[in-house]
């Protein structure tokens, strides 16, 4: 039935399309529950079209170019499903396509290249600079951005923003590093052209966007009478604070409720810690007692303990009424329970080596230079220590170095786990005590439960 439905297509573009003034890296499900949410939402929307380009996999450009871009977002909520069409990225291109890449942000017209390639991604990108130098292509995301500066230098097209939306803390700064590291070794010039050219945006973004399932496709063609193979699902919560400049301008992403500020860095906390460092707890403690879902976790009294213990730390390091702490606690603790939305563990989990560095070492080290224990931001780190001691091969990008830890036994291997987060750390010998006592503490409640009421 659904494959005689008519596919998604230009025809639901009653207004054409907007040209291409920006370039996203990234193309994947919350990218476009979010970014381009929010571009199709501003009130010059007609003038902002977005090429977005795929990271690791070509799968997603394929679709959306038979689709000529467009999309379905379904906002779930705990009591229904909602369906809108988006059409703000105008043209899909698989990343491996580095030329149409370069084409575009050399393009004057280019206005910004916003960027959600991973927080793993943001690493050395030395590998490329070789590359760079023989004429060949680089293979990294930041690479590939360098060889498509270069070529808007050359084409005196003039500046432009780089607007990072990975979950890294100061992320405008760390893509600047990344870009300006590669650039230096690769040519000075245009490192110092990026300098005065480019500037850098940093962000905080917020919209729990799962994987999209078979009977999601399905349901958006029972419902819509299409067929969508690019649809979304998302909650109907989002929210975005930037900050920096945009020196050839930006969208009136206002207008759909994105918030500009002077000062991210409380808002990125409050995101890191309180919602990401929450699921890193989940994804670990819940799995290790039998749950696959957040919401499923969540409705488990010694995960939700443990989450709310950790709030209670990471709260005292978040200064300022205009964060409004306990209204954002109340607000996740009603987002993670949303059974519709199957947000799962095992997503969440990966890349740990890089997320427990931004979302639990803050937070400990915070709460022991105040004479406090931080037993809850440990316990973070315990339940990751000893998920990884049973599940072999979790996606890491220091995956070898967590084997060769889990060779280890005792507090050598709670050590050498902890170094991969932090170096100091793991050479106070109370801290790995803490993590040891309390990961042995947890194992032995970390057997599957039955929890009443979760979903089947």
């Amino acid at each position: 039935m659904t494959a005689a439905l008519p596919r998604l297509n230009r025809a639901s573009r009653p207004a054409g399309k907007a040209p291409v003034r920006i370039v996203h890296l990234g193309l994947g499900a919350f990218h476009r529950s979010h970014q381009a949410w929010y571009t199709q939402h501003a009130g010059d929307a007609g003038e902002w079209g977005i090429a977005s380009f795929t990271g690791r996999r070509p799968d997603a450009a394929d679709v959306l170019a038979r689709q000529d871009g467009l999309f379905t977002v379904v906002e779930r909520s705990d009591a229904d499903d909602s369906f809108e069409v988006v059409g703000s990225i105008v043209e899909a291109v698989v990343g491996a396509n580095v030329g149409r890449l370069v084409e575009l942000v050399a393009a004057p017209q280019t206005a910004m290249v916003t960027l959600t390639i991973t927080e793993a991604a943001y690493g050395p990108g030395a590998d490329d600079v070789p590359l760079l130098v023989s004429g060949q292509e680089p293979k990294t995301p930041l690479g590939r951005l360098v060889l498509g500066l270069a070529a808007r230098k050359d084409a005196d097209a003039g500046p432009l923003a780089v607007v990072s939306c990975d979950n890294l803390s100061d992320n405008g700064n760390v893509a600047r590093d990344g870009v300006l590291g590669i650039a230096r070794e690769f040519d000075g010039g245009l490192a110092a052209w990026i300098e005065a050219n480019v500037s850098f945006v940093s962000t905080s973004v917020d919209r729990i966007t799962p994987r999209t399932t078979a009977d999601d496709v399905a349901l958006v063609s029972e419902k819509c009478g299409y067929r969508d193979d690019a649809a979304v699902v998302t909650e109907p919560f989002r929210n975005w604070v930037l900050s920096g400049d945009f020196p050839a301008g930006r969208p009136r992403w206002e207008d759909a409720g994105a918030v500009f500020v002077d000062d991210i860095e409380p808002y990125e906390n409050r995101k890191l810690w309180l919602l990401n460092g929450a699921h890193s707890i989940l994804a670990y403690a819940g799995q290790l007692r039998g749950h696959s879902t957040v919401a499923e976790a969540l409705a488990d009294p010694v995960c939700l303990q443990a989450v709310e213990d950790f709030w209670d730390e990471a709260s005292r390091h978040l200064d300022g009424d205009e964060l409004g702490i306990p209204d954002y606690r109340e607000a996740l603790l009603e987002r993670f329970g949303n059974s519709r939305i199957a947000h799962h563990l095992a997503q969440i989990a990966v890349d740990a080596s890089t997320k427990l560095r931004m979302r639990a070492v803050p937070v400990l080290r915070a709460e022991r230079e105040a004479g406090r224990t931080g037993e809850a931001a440990a316990r973070m780190i315990a339940v990751w220590a000893a998920y990884v001691e049973t599940n072999a091969g979790l996606q890491d990008p220091r995956a070898s170095e967590v084997e060769q830890a889990n060779q280890l036994s005792g507090l050598d291997r709670i050590a050498a786990l902890v170094s991969l987060l932090d170096a100091g750390l793991a050479r106070d010998s109370e801290v790995v005590t803490l993590i040891h006592r309390l990961g042995q503490a947890f194992a032995a409640q970390a057997q599957p439960v039955a929890v009443s009421g979760n979903p089947t």
